[in-house]
């Protein structure tokens, strides 16, 4: 023989709200753990049973003393059925509503942007004029060397590396009339010394080339 199908969770709850609805009375939970297996709930099961009937408001309890008593009739039943079904058709009408607003949202989307030769000749030059954004771009980025400003911060990055030669060749100088006033015997090993490290006869301050003027065009004149 095949063994026999356990009762489902839906099935469960239909047969303790049978409980409620055939006595229409007041019971603990013990005496429901009780009578759950005579309708085919085991009393293991009863417990979890009950309270998702209370979660879902087909089942009331209260606490009465030190006891909770639970309780379900045919007409709360019917009532909170009444309440869902309500629930329902509320949420129906207005997912109704919002679909019909996204049809009419698409629709006015779509007008205007018809398959067209127009639109197909105007999509072909917008595509024409970005290329030719993209081009100018790179074009301009060719030119960034000779940008006013970008040759304006290099001049005045030249000056300052003048500006900073200049010192240190200042602070050679003094080093060397130092060196000559306080070791004067050893002058010929500090010239060998100077030759070797690039201080020669010649070494001296650094100086800026003159500006050459950009070259005067004949409409300037």
């Amino acid at each position: 023989m095949s063994k026999k199908r356990g009762l489902s969770l839906d099935e469960k709850r239909e047969k303790m709200l049978q409980i409620f609805y055939d006595s229409q009375g007041f019971f603990l939970l013990k005496e429901l753990e009780k009578s759950g297996p005579k309708k085919g709930v085991i009393s293991q099961s009863v417990k979890d049973v009950i309270q998702s009937l209370v979660d879902d408001d087909l089942v009331f309890k209260d606490k009465i003393g030190t006891s909770v008593y639970f309780w379900s009739l045919p007409s709360c039943a019917g009532n909170q059925l009444r309440t869902v079904y309500r629930k329902l058709e509320t949420d129906l009408q207005n997912n109704n509503k919002w679909h019909t607003e996204l049809v009419e949202q698409c629709k006015a989307l779509k007008k205007g942007r018809e398959e067209s030769d127009a639109r197909e000749e105007a999509l072909n030059e917008l595509k024409a004029i970005e290329q030719k954004h993209k081009e100018l771009k790179e074009e301009l980025m060719q030119y960034a060397d000779n940008d006013p400003a970008t040759i304006e911060a290099m001049k005045k990055a030249i000056e300052v590396a003048h500006s900073a030669a200049n010192r240190w060749t200042d602070n050679i100088f003094t080093l060397r009339q130092w060196c000559s006033n306080n070791f004067p015997q050893a002058k010929e090993q500090l010239d060998q010394l100077y030759n070797e490290v690039g201080i020669t006869d010649d070494f001296d301050y650094l100086e800026l080339p003159a500006v050459v003027p950009l070259a005067v065009t004949e409409g300037e004149l």
